[in-house]
């Protein structure tokens, strides 16, 4: 079994200078203080509004966000493309929930595709299905709750754009993501999924949608999706996650008084990931897969998976994906030894983009040991380097 060295920092690190690398730590430093990312999440906008973008800029929106524009994105996208890591151009703007701006946001995605369908170092574009489509809206969908006339206007509307950028995917040749959300949301995403892979997925894999695996009911739901897949004669897009909204969930489930969706303890969730790789791979015929994960056994796993189906490393099927900013030693070392990666790297205005930078710093604050283990490697390749020059 091939095993790979995610402590090779010098791999990890090889396109950071020694200053950059220096300013990653400091950040990671700071975002190992729960207290002081909390009250940065407060005053982060305060900030911005009063002129200080900078200082974000210089800051959190360096390590996470590749530029304002997709053209401003080129340089570290090419940067990547050099070690054989491609990129996924995310459009991170949040929070506008107007007709004008679905709008917007579909326009944006859509040529986001014809910007990356020539190009073999952008393989996949994404979405959030929230950019084009009411939140409330989506949620009453998902509840099954009767809408009225202006409502069904509205829904007809929503699916349309997201079927529009599908077909302009599928029409290019470009695979897109589409991203899971909150699961009160995430009945009505799934079916219009489940709808644009059984009308474009039936030569190959362009639409794909997500799986997080720490809600209890997805690997059931990712069994489900493989048989209909198979039914209706169309190739399943899976990527695969952990998930983004832990948090979010038990709050809201604890309020509402229902049982919480989301998995007991970390153990639970990474069996059901690595489950659902083996579940993927053993249907490799029909899924292709894409895993989002910054865990070095689950990485481990698929690479393991993938040694015994007898593929090749870079068997187009079969992606790893990071986010820009995090866990470089699984990216660059898995790229080195041939498999597939990717990073996501979103862009937008600063002000913007603040929610999906405030969401990263949050993360790396509460997801186990990811700070530290950002550090220690950080730590590791700086000392490596001193020796080195010495």
């Amino acid at each position: 079994m091939p095993k790979i060295d995610f402590k090779n920092t010098k791999v990890a690190f090889q396109y950071k200078t020694d200053d950059e690398l220096k300013q990653a730590y400091q950040l990671f430093k700071l975002l190992s203080y729960p207290s002081l990312v909390n009250l940065g999440s407060i005053i982060a906008p305060i900030i911005v509004n009063c002129g200080g973008k900078f200082l974000i800029k210089k800051t959190l929106y360096k390590q996470f966000v590749g530029g304002e524009t997709r053209e401003e994105c080129l340089n570290t996208i090419q940067t990547l493309a050099q070690y054989n890591v491609g990129s996924i151009l995310d459009y991170s703007v949040e929070g506008e929930q107007n007709e004008e701006s679905f709008d917007q946001c579909k326009n944006e995605i859509i040529n986001n595709i014809l910007f990356s369908k020539d190009k073999d170092y952008i393989p996949f574009c994404v979405f959030k299905p929230t950019g084009m489509i009411r939140f409330s809206l989506l949620e009453k969908v998902s509840a099954n709750e009767p809408l009225n006339h202006q409502e069904k206007e509205e829904w007809g509307r929503g699916k349309k754009r997201i079927f529009e950028v599908c077909q302009t995917a599928y029409q290019n040749n470009q695979p897109i993501f589409i991203d899971a959300e909150e699961s009160w949301i995430q009945k009505a995403i799934d079916d219009i999924a489940d709808e644009c892979m059984n009308t474009f997925n039936q030569q190959k894999c362009i639409v794909w949608n997500t799986y997080q695996l720490y809600r209890i009911d997805r690997l059931e739901f990712l069994n489900k999706s493989i048989q209909k897949s198979k039914q209706n004669g169309y190739y399943l897009g899976a990527k695969l996650v952990r998930g983004a909204y832990m948090e979010k969930e038990r709050e809201r489930a604890d309020k509402m008084g229902y049982p919480s969706p989301i998995h007991p303890n970390k153990q639970a969730t990474d069996k059901a990931f690595d489950d659902a790789l083996s579940i993927c791979m053993e249907n490799i015929d029909k899924v292709n897969i894409c895993a989002g994960t910054h865990n070095e056994e689950s990485s481990q796993h698929l690479v393991d998976l993938i040694d015994k189906y007898q593929l090749n490393k870079n068997d187009k099927r079969i992606y790893f994906s990071q986010l820009l900013g995090m866990s470089d030693h699984i990216s660059f070392n898995l790229a080195k030894e041939g498999y597939n990666v990717v990073k996501y790297v979103p862009y937008g205005p600063v002000k913007s983009v603040l929610p999906y930078l405030i969401r990263r710093a949050q993360e790396n604050t509460s997801v186990k040991g990811q700070t530290g283990r950002e550090l220690s490697l950080i730590m590791q390749e700086l000392n490596r380097r001193k020796q080195k020059v010495k």
